[in-house]
């Protein structure tokens, strides 16, 4: 007689099935590697009605190898849902029976998650319906369909063979063995989905205001006064409250739904690539997000997409202006912790907040934070601030010393076709007081939900294992015994910065408005036939296909009129038509903002459009004559906008000239190459090397300033006002309505990369140059054609005087 329960179970799927919504499936199942020919077995982490019921469903809608069949293997049947053994268990088991029995079966994990709440008290519902830490009850678990059947994830693990495990052992050895392997596959699953068991808030603070740190430093300040000490221990928790997170699994659910219809509203869709990579990492190591910073929504995009994609949303350093009322309270709870601009004079609250991120990363919480320290208005990668990678590494390595987990640092690449923030930035670029953030101007933000904003891109780069870069810059780096600041951290963090820096960049992708702002700016006056530019965007996304040894780099879908359509589309170009041939053109606004997105991507063609360039002046040049010419600025570029350099400039060089000539953009001559005869491929030729003008002009700008003076005649400051100011000069004079092209920060990151490069070198305060440089800036002018090196001169010269 059949039991009650499997009299119901049929029904009860029915019911489950009509139900539950799931909303995402890992790895899909039509990716599944399963072999056809061998009994399939589904392990759960522990026996359940509702996962068995679930699975039964959903591989028989599938096509998958039933749930619900039972196999005949050995001397008994066997159900193809089996319970993952405990650890401790001595009587016979079902998967014991299988390796007694020398069946060959492939047993596939399967975790399932009803809700992703993270182990905490988020509330009276989601504390008993949410999935997390805790092991379910059979009332939970049943108000955990009731309350989450719409919010269900199933992650599949990659199927495992008995006979590559078995051997002439003891089966339950071997069991031992297979069980060993499950659970830690089940706990890397659960660790990166749900994260690491969240704390309270108020136990985190209490634990970083009474540690040894921040007891030394209160003890410093208050010395043997116990009313101080009381006095100062106060101020400390005020610190922590005002910087820790209160990460809050309901308003996870809320944000989630609230982003998806912002996303939906503002943007036509969300591609997201290598995510991969995160998920191969995630759950073994501790990460450390690290995006570019484009506009103020790219924490929250990210947040969304990660938590889309199956993986716990990190907590994010947020600056402390956007702590205000209303938004501040709903980001603490999405995971933000907020920090002051500067900790400087300020040794208390810099202990508390460095202890603060010490116990986040120590117990493996992912976090996220922006290496740039604010949002790029130029639209270029700013160089890394030291502040949070100095606290990220010297909390590595006290966790290091008692055992901590790996630490990886994940560069994120956040592409917009069009930004929120476009007017503010044209205007602080301009001049303007940056605007403070508040409620009412959160609302004037959201009035522009209705103006088109195309897609955005979010692209993940390589990661960096942080043990695996000490090992290659400071090698004996495990000798510290835990201690956070010794002596080598000042001169390590400024390469970790920049290496960081370069891999964001290296994860660049190109959309149809940075196409067409790299091709329109590379003319005089913003102004081209619509014909000619189809075939500069061509050319653009297929010297990205051909580059041989780099990264590959996104591109997007279409044709290049497909591309001018969707920047018409924005509003960031004109479309003329015309009897004689449509043309493009973009005012002084729109070329203002197209130069942001073109800053975006400009250093994917750094170096085409530097060989390019130097086919400005001269028709011809030979391999040697033409590495050698640009040997002295091209490490100077590279520093500025955050490249790779090559190994090989020579070799480098000669890769692009081969890729340009298979594009008929330069002529094979004899031991060099000639720039070609017609005049099409001559204009795409110098619409190329127009893409280097505005750099290389500040950069003879600044040389000129600098070997017009006797060494010693500048500080780091007064050199890069002075050249920010010819530079404004040259705009001026140019008819250029372009901010960014003097920004000040371009000027402090040119002299910057010169001291990096041993050309300057700074003695009390001053700048010192020797001959080298004079001879290296006299062989760079042979780039520059007489009518711009004279224009150039000409706006030194009357600053000179």
């Amino acid at each position: 007689m059949a039991s009650p329960l499997r009299v119901l179970r049929a029904p009860l799927r029915r019911l489950l099935a009509a139900w539950v919504q799931v909303r995402r499936i890992e790895p899909p199942p039509s990716a599944l590697d399963l072999a056809p020919d061998i009994p399939t077995l589904y392990v759960l982490p522990r026996a359940s009605l509702s996962d068995g019921l679930l699975l039964e469903s959903l591989t028989d809608r599938h096509g998958l190898p039933s749930a619900s069949a039972r196999h005949h293997l050995g001397d008994r049947d066997t159900s193809a849902l089996l319970p993952l053994p405990g650890p401790c268990t001595g009587r016979p088991t079902p998967l014991r029976h299988l390796l007694v029995s020398g069946q060959e079966v492939q047993l596939v994990p399967v975790s399932v998650f009803w809700g992703r709440a993270p182990g905490k008290g988020f509330g009276f519902r989601h504390l008993l319906a949410a999935d997390g830490w805790r092991l379910a009850g059979r009332l939970r678990r049943l108000l955990s369909v009731l309350v989450n059947g719409r919010d269900l994830e199933i992650h599949f693990g990659a199927p495992l063979r008995l006979s590559e495990l078995a051997d002439d052992r003891d089966p339950a050895l071997i069991e031992r063995k297979v069980a060993r392997l499950l659970r830690v596959h089940f706990r890397r699953v659960r660790a990166r989905v749900l994260g690491p068991d969240l704390s309270h808030r108020r136990t985190l603070i209490e634990a970083a205001v009474r540690s040894a740190e921040v007891e030394r430093t209160i003890a410093e300040q208050a010395g043997s006064d116990p009313t101080a000490r009381a006095r100062l221990r106060r101020r400390a928790r005020r610190y922590g409250h005002e910087i820790a997170s209160n990460m809050s699994y309901p308003v996870l659910r809320f944000l989630d739904g609230v982003l998806q219809r912002l996303w939906n509203r503002l943007y036509d869709g969300i591609d997201v690539l290598g995510m991969e990579r995160v998920k191969a990492l995630a759950g073994r190591h501790t990460l450390v997000y690290v995006p570019c910073h484009r506009s103020h929504v790219d924490y929250l995009l990210l947040s969304y997409v990660l938590y889309r994609q199956g993986l716990m949303p990190p907590h994010i350093a947020a600056g402390r202006n956007l702590d205000m009322p209303l938004v501040g309270p709903l980001l603490r709870r999405g995971g933000a912790f907020f920090m002051r601009r500067s900790f400087r004079g300020q040794p208390l609250y810099a202990r508390v907040f460095e202890e603060y991120l010490h116990r986040l990363l120590a117990r493996g919480h992912s976090l996220e934070y922006f290496i740039e320290g604010g949002r790029s208005r130029s639209g270029r990668m700013l160089p890394a601030r030291p502040g949070m990678l100095a606290m990220t590494l010297g909390s590595f390595l006290r966790s290091q010393a008692r055992g901590g987990a790996p630490l990886s640092f994940v560069p994120v690449y956040i592409g917009y076709e069009r930004i929120l923030e476009e007017a503010s930035y044209q205007q602080e670029l301009a001049g303007s007081a940056k605007r403070k953030e508040t409620p009412l101007a959160l609302l004037r933000v959201l009035g522009r939900l209705r103006q088109p904003h195309g897609r955005v891109t979010v692209s993940i780069g390589e990661p960096l294992a942080l043990a695996t870069f000490l090992d290659r810059v400071q090698p004996g780096w495990r000798e510290t015994g835990g201690e956070p600041r010794p002596a080598w951290r000042q001169a390590v963090v400024p390469r970790l910065g920049e290496t960081l820096t370069r891999r964001i960049n290296a994860a660049a992708t190109l959309n149809p408005v940075n196409l067409v702002a790299l091709a329109l700016l590379s003319t005089p006056h913003q102004a081209l036939e619509a014909e000619l530019l189809e075939r500069q965007l061509a050319l653009l996304a297929e010297l990205r296909r051909t580059r041989p040894g780099e990264t590959p780099c996104g591109l997007p879908p279409g044709r290049p009129r497909d591309w001018i359509d969707r920047a018409r589309a924005l509003g960031l170009i004109h479309y003329h038509p015309h009897a004689l041939g449509d043309i493009v053109t973009a005012d002084a606004r729109q070329a203002a903002r197209l130069a942001w997105y073109r800053n975006n991507v400009l250093h994917l063609y750094a170096l085409i459009g530097l060989v390019a360039f130097a086919f400005r002046h001269h028709a011809r040049h030979g391999r040697d004559e033409l590495a050698t010419l640009l040997a002295p600025g091209w490490p100077v570029l590279a520093h500025e906008l955050s490249l790779t350099p090559p190994d090989s400039l020579p070799q480098a060089v000669e890769a692009v000239c081969t890729t340009l000539s298979r594009e008929g953009l330069l002529t094979l001559e004899g031991s060099g190459w000639r720039r070609p005869d017609g005049l099409a491929e001559a204009e795409q030729l110098r619409m190329l090397g127009r893409l280097m003008q505005p750099p290389l002009e500040r950069g003879y700008l600044l040389l000129a300033s600098l070997l017009g003076e006797a060494p010693g005649r500048f500080t780091h400051a007064e050199l890069a006002d002075h050249t920010r100011q010819l530079a404004e000069r040259l705009a001026q004079l140019t008819g250029r309505e372009a901010p960014e092209f003097f920004d000040a920060r371009l000027f402090d990151g040119l002299v910057r990369s010169l001291e990096a490069e041993g050309w300057l070198e700074t003695r009390d305060g001053r700048l010192h140059y020797g001959e080298a440089l004079r001879e290296a800036a006299q062989r760079s002018r042979a780039l520059f054609d007489p009518a711009l090196r004279h224009r150039l001169e000409r706006v030194t010269a009357r600053r000179a005087r």
